[in-house]
């Protein structure tokens, strides 16, 4: 029998190789200058997944006392479902449940087997969708595929993924997107909140902005937010002097070294068919190094949509890439400096009290062709580049002559206050236990 598995196995990887893939890569070239025939693929195949999807669900019903996590489509252990895993492995009263994580890759995540009451899954749509019939909850930091959707019965968290500052779903005006129109885009959006039954949120801001970028005022859903904080967050609040030291260990950063975070977004008119969203450099590594090495290490982390792989080998020492690390918390604690650009990044950092420095050398054109923001940029906590060349000293500046100031004050108050270290067992009141609020 393992023998006549393994050859099936091996039988489907070949036809995706050398059948699916090529044929998907054509396919994606020609729809990005079709747009008719782009339209009518989708539409094919969409109901041929939600057939799947319906006879995968057929006869099935879904265990209360189990829930699927799934954190940035199955690429990381982390964020917001991580923390939610967590906090309930600590609760005695969910000792009896059933907890499965679906990753891109499973073997990676293995470890997290050892509890005895969690699965670890491949998530392909065999699989992940045969899982996602049998749970009660669905606990995610990203939209679940278009032809999933939840029953009646089930219970869909839509944790997102940060405070916005560029504009979401209908709330775009414009957009060079290299995939999808605005309408389609906001038919993304509104297929979203028609399956999520809550919508995670960190703040007042964040959750006006969600109402309207998820159109849920006009479909009358504004209850479905939950303005309870990011559980992601509650480590940033409670972690030790020790947790610091070991991360440092586990990446081997040297200890007289300052850190700089270096955490990038990516671009959405920067697209290639086959391969994905991608993302041109605009840092010279090479002039940083001459300038900084002896003081700075750089951990470099680029977005999770993009890619593109980058190779460092020439940099060992200096920069470290850690775009494939999981849990992007750990990076914050031990960064001295954040340097990003229009990434949500910088409101959890901004929770630490920490310098952050702004490179954003295509300023113009992102915000007036690309996204466009929510607020003004006067509004950041923290210097504002668009010139490679001032990258050295606006780093020195930035550690050097960091004050925790009003500005910056008001920017947390703003965007992040009602983050307080308890936002995990807020979400597990509201959604496991009936008690909101």
């Amino acid at each position: 029998m393992k023998i006549v598995k393994k050859i099936r196995k091996k039988r489907r990887k070949l036809i995706r190789r050398f059948f699916k893939s090529p044929i998907k890569k054509r396919l994606a070239q020609y729809s990005k200058t079709h747009p008719r025939f782009r339209k009518c693929w989708k539409k094919v195949l969409y109901t041929k997944r939600r057939v799947y999807y319906w006879w995968r669900c057929l006869g099935v019903t879904p265990d209360e006392k189990t829930v699927v996590f799934n954190s940035f489509n199955g690429k990381t252990y982390g964020c917001s479902p991580k923390a939610v895993y967590e906090y309930m492995l600590r609760q005695d009263e969910f000792k009896d449940w059933t907890f499965i994580w679906a990753f891109k890759n499973a073997k990676k995540h293995r470890f997290l087997e050892e509890n005895p009451n969690t699965i670890v899954v491949k998530q392909t749509a065999r699989v992940y969708e045969k899982k996602l019939a049998r749970a009660k909850y669905w606990v995610t930091n990203y939209r679940v595929p278009d032809h999933i959707w939840p029953r009646k019965d089930q219970v869909y968290v839509q944790c997102w993924h940060g405070t916005p500052l560029k504009r979401l779903g209908y709330d775009l005006e414009n957009s060079e997107n290299a995939i999808d129109s605005i309408a389609d885009i906001r038919k993304k959006y509104a297929m979203d909140a028609a399956k999520f039954n809550y919508i995670l949120s960190p703040s007042g801001f964040a959750s006006e902005k969600f109402i309207s970028a998820w159109n849920l005022k006009e479909t009358g859903m504004e209850d479905k937010v939950m303005e309870i904080g990011y559980p992601r967050n509650d480590f940033l609040i409670n972690h030790t002097p020790e947790d610091i030291r070991m991360i440092k260990e586990r990446l081997e950063i040297p200890e007289d070294k300052k850190v700089i975070l270096y955490a990038p977004t990516w671009r959405d008119n920067q697209h290639e068919a086959g391969t994905g969203f991608t993302y041109d450099l605009n840092v010279d590594f090479d002039a940083l190094r001459e300038e900084l090495g002896d003081e700075y290490v750089i951990l470099f982390r680029v977005h999770y949509l993009v890619a593109s792989k980058f190779s460092f080998d020439d940099y060992e020492g200096f920069i470290y890439n850690v775009s494939n690390y999981d849990d992007i918390n750990h990076l914050y604690l031990i960064a001295d400096l954040l340097i990003t650009d229009y990434s949500s990044v910088f409101f959890d950092y901004g929770i630490l009290k920490k310098p952050m420095l702004f490179y954003m050398y295509d300023l113009e054109d992102y915000k007036d062709s690309i996204r466009g923001f929510y607020f003004g940029i006067d509004k950041l906590p923290g210097r504002i580049i668009t010139e490679e060349k001032e990258l050295p000293d606006a780093i020195r500046d930035s550690i050097g002559n960091f004050v925790y100031d009003e500005k910056y004050r008001e920017f947390n108050e703003t965007f992040s206050n009602r983050e307080d270290g308890q936002a995990s067992r807020r979400f597990v009141d509201w959604v496991f236990r009936g008690k909101k609020g």
